[in-house]
C-alpha cells in the first residue's frame, strides 16, 4: 500500500516515521524548506518509546502529481483549507483519507471537498512537538491512531489498511466504533487544552489547586451536555472515564495549543471551543466555562494577528 502523509511535524512526522521504521512505502508531502531540512539531517524522532531516524521519500506540491491508496490528513486545522488544495492532486479513484485532526467539523468538509466515500474515521493522541533542529520530541508514552469505517461497515478496503498500520511501535488499531471515538477525543482535549491555555500551566498544579478537579469536571460536564444535545454517541459514563484517565496523566503533561501559544505559533482554538460554543448555543445549553476558555483563546488570536 503506497501511503502518503501530509506533513512531517509532530503528528505526521511522528506516525509516518514508525510506518517507515516498519517497511511500509511512505512519502512525505511537505514544504520546501522542510524538504531541505529532512533532506540534510534525515526525519528524526526523540522518543520515551525508542529514537528513530530515518532518509524518508519527499514530495512537494510542485512535483508531479501521482495518486496514493492512503493518505494521512494530519494538518493543524488552521491549515486545513490549504491542506485540501496540496492534497487534491494526489487523490485518485480509490484513495481514502485518514483525517487526524482533533474535534469533528473537518469531516464534513473533507467529505465535500473528495467525496463522503474517500473519507474515513479517525484520531490520534500523541504529545509531541519540534525543536529548535526540527527534530520532533516525544516525553510521554502515549503515541496511538484508532480508525474505522463510519457505521462500523465492514469492508475490503478498511481490512488492507489495518493490515498496513499494524505492527508498527505506535500503535494503530482499528475502532468498531469510530464516531464515538471521535467524540470523545473531542471532549477530552476541549478540556485538557482548555484548562493548561488557560491557566498556562501543565495539568499538574492545575489538577492540584484548590477545586482545580472540581474546574475539570465541571467543564467536562458542560461539554458532555452539548454533545448529548447535539445527538453525539457518547458513553453514559464518558465523564468519569476522562477523569481517570486525567487523574493519570504526568504532571508535567501540557496540551499541544498551550505548547503552540508558547511558541507564539497559531491555535485550533475556533476549531475545537469554537465549534463546541457554536452548538451550544444552537441548542440553548448555558457553558460559563466554555464561553471563558474560548474568550481567553480569542484574546491569544487578536494579540498575534497585531503583533
Amino acid at each position: 500500500m503506497r501511503i502518503l502523509v501530509l506533513g512531517a511535524g509532530g503528528v505526521g512526522g511522528y506516525f509516518g516515521g514508525r510506518l517507515v521504521e516498519k517497511g511500509e512505502d511512505v512519502t512525505f508531502l511537505v514544504r520546501e524548506r522542510r524538504r531541505q531540512q529532512l533532506e540534510q539531517e534525515g526525519l528524526a524522532i526523540h522518543s520515551v518509546n525508542g529514537d528513530l531516524t530515518i532518509q524518508p521519500k519527499l514530495i512537494t506540491t510542485q512535483d508531479q502529481a501521482e495518486a496514493f491508496d492512503l493518505i494521512l490528513f494530519s494538518t493543524k486545522a488552521y491549515h486545513l483549507q490549504s491542506a485540501i488544495q496540496d492534497v487534491k492532486p494526489f487523490v485518485g479513484e480509490k484513495s481514502v483519507i485518514l483525517p487526524l485532526l482533533n474535534g469533528v467539523a473537518h469531516i464534513q468538509q473533507l467529505q465535500r471537498e473528495f467525496g463522503v466515500d474517500k473519507v474515513i474515521g479517525g484520531l490520534c493522541f500523541i504529545e509531541t512537538t519540534l525543536n529548535e533542529q526540527g527534530h520532533i520530541v516525544q516525553t510521554s508514552k502515549g503515541h496511538y491512531v484508532r480508525f474505522g469505517e463510519f457505521g462500523n461497515q465492514e469492508t475490503e478496503r478498511i481490512r488492507k489498511i489495518e493490515e498496513a498500520l499494524s505492527g508498527t511501535r505506535a500503535s494503530f488499531m482499528r475502532s468498531s466504533h469510530i464516531e464515538q471515538d471521535m467524540w470523545h477525543k473531542y471532549l477530552y482535549i476541549t478540556v485538557i487544552a482548555g484548562v493548561t491555555t488557560l491557566m498556562r500551566a501543565p495539568l499538574g498544579p492545575i489538577r492540584d489547586s484548590e477545586d482545580g478537579r472540581e474546574f475539570i469536571r465541571a467543564l467536562f460536564l458542560e461539554g458532555q451536555a452539548i454533545m448529548l444535545a447535539h445527538g453525539a454517541p457518547l458513553d453514559q459514563e464518558i465523564v468519569e472515564k476522562h477523569m481517570i484517565t486525567m487523574e493519570r496523566t504526568d504532571d508535567t503533561m501540557k496540551a499541544s495549543m498551550l505548547r503552540d501559544m508558547e511558541k507564539g505559533l497559531p491555535i485550533e482554538g475556533q476549531h475545537l471551543h469554537g465549534y463546541l460554543l457554536h452548538l451550544a448555543q444552537k441548542y440553548g445549553i448555558d457553558s460559563p466555562l466554555l464561553k471563558v476558555i474560548h474568550r481567553h483563546l480569542q484574546v491569544y488570536e487578536l494579540m498575534q494577528h497585531q503583533a
